[in-house]
């Protein structure tokens, strides 16, 4: 009997780009449906005014999410996917949780999926917590006996006991995560399947998350695990697939194949040729979008530079367009190792006393950092505006390379090697 408990073959998923759907094509939504009577009822007025027909053009571009993707995965394996934003992560764990079918290819499961893929997936947001618990363990495939005998464990690890009877809709994002994962871990699945959605909990929901999985893991069952951490994916996953804009590119050893991503990283990003001071500008912006529209670094003494120091004050100065005024306003930006690391999160609301409003047309915020605490070496800038605690207005993800270089603060000579730690301090010794 094989172990073999996941087989894809040539997986391929296209979307279409702009056009409506045709006939067969699935999925159309209410949304699709009322906006097609808009577009229709607007196309007939704007007819009557002119008295002649309007022709409006229709783009048939389709877009390849996943393209020729196959590999196996036997039982109790634990693998971890990454990529860069966009690369087909999540359209491939859809694939593999039915919850999309694939345009070409095919994938054969052996055994029953538990899937954590977006926050509040199989929630109604009406029901309470514990309505929830008995819904969405239903959808995940638990029969009623056996979501009552997981039922406190699953109420324990998420923590929501004093908002059992408590609309769901009322509760914080990381409630929702907290409380589906519980469900989804406790379901007992043969095969379990996490996205990113863990990065909405704090440090010790993410700590608990992971010793779950691990546990998973030792009782031979198969987890998938898709991460932007690479600290995460090296401590849990024995095995790892990178996928490169719809393509496998690796599927090898979790060691070797975050070199292999760390080493694409570096050539996908490369450094433009802008002024001194400018890591970031975007060529083009649409004007209907909030967006990113530049990154300014300056050096201690507040001049425009292409790098920064060791322990140095630096500042970043983020440009940025909003098409209409937007109350409690945030920038964040995100220093990251080349592997994918988050080191350093610098935010205005809710982690720092800035009050930040977004005023319609083009703004800049500037963040100053005290003693930069990198070690030399290339790190990787990503830069999002978001409402703080619900959602992004936009988030620019790997945006551009900066270099931190040496700062012989205690006059030692000695240069701070990256792979002693990943952060530096002034220090002093004494006796």
């Amino acid at each position: 009997m094989s172990d073999v408990v996941i087989s894809a073959s040539g997986l391929g998923k296209r979307y279409p780009l702009g056009r409506r759907a045709q006939q067969g094509e699935p999925y159309v939504a209410l949304r699709d449906v009322l906006s097609r009577s808009v577009g229709t009822l607007g196309r007939s007025a704007l007819n009557t005014i002119l008295r002649k027909p309007v022709t409006i053009p229709e783009k048939t571009e389709d877009f390849w999410a996943l393209q020729d993707v196959s590999f196996e995965i036997a039982r109790g394996d634990v693998v971890g996917i990454i990529g860069r934003n966009g690369a087909g992560k999540s359209t491939l764990l859809k694939i593999l949780s039915r919850i999309t079918e694939p345009t070409t290819g095919r994938v054969a499961i052996k055994g029953r999926i538990a899937s954590l893929l977006e926050v509040g997936t199989g929630f109604h947001p009406e029901l309470t917590g514990r309505e929830n618990i008995m819904l969405n363990g239903a959808i995940l495939g638990m029969r009623r006996a056996e979501i009552r005998k997981q039922f406190d464990a699953i109420v324990a690890f998420a923590e929501v006991e004093p908002f059992l009877d408590t609309p769901v809709k009322r509760y914080s994002s990381g409630m929702y995560v907290r409380l589906a994962f519980a469900i989804a871990a406790h379901l007992e699945p043969e095969i379990l399947v996490i996205d990113e959605v863990l990065a909405v909990g704090d440090a010790e929901f993410q700590k608990r998350c992971l010793g779950k999985m691990q546990d998973v893991a030792s009782q031979g069952r198969t987890v998938l695990f898709v991460s932007h951490n690479m600290g995460l994916i090296s401590n849990l996953c024995r095995r790892c697939l990178l996928l490169e804009q719809g393509r496998l590119a690796a599927f090898s050893d979790t060691g070797d194949v975050i070199r292999t991503y760390e080493q694409k990283v570096q050539r996908l990003i490369g450094r433009s040729e802008l002024p001194v001071g400018h890591l970031w500008s975007a060529s083009t912006v649409d004007p209907s979008t909030f967006a990113i529209t530049s990154v300014e670094l300056a050096d201690s003494r507040g001049q425009p530079s292409s790098s920064a120091r060791s322990l140095d004050d630096v500042s970043f100065t983020i440009g940025f367009h909003a098409p209409r005024p937007q109350r409690n306003g945030s920038v964040a930006i995100f220093i990251k190792s080349l592997n994918g690391t988050v080191l350093l999160r610098c935010a205005t609301r809710p982690d720092s006393n800035f009050d930040m409003e977004v005023h319609e047309g083009v703004g800049r915020v500037r963040c100053l950092i005290k003693a930069l605490p990198l070690p030399p070496g290339e790190y990787v800038l990503s830069v999002g505006l978001a409402i703080p605690m619900r959602e992004w207005l936009c988030l620019e993800e790997e945006l551009c390379l900066f270099e931190v270089g040496f700062n012989d603060v205690h006059q030692s000579g000695f240069v701070p090697r990256q792979d002693h730690a990943q952060a530096v301090a002034h220090y002093s010794w004494s006796t």
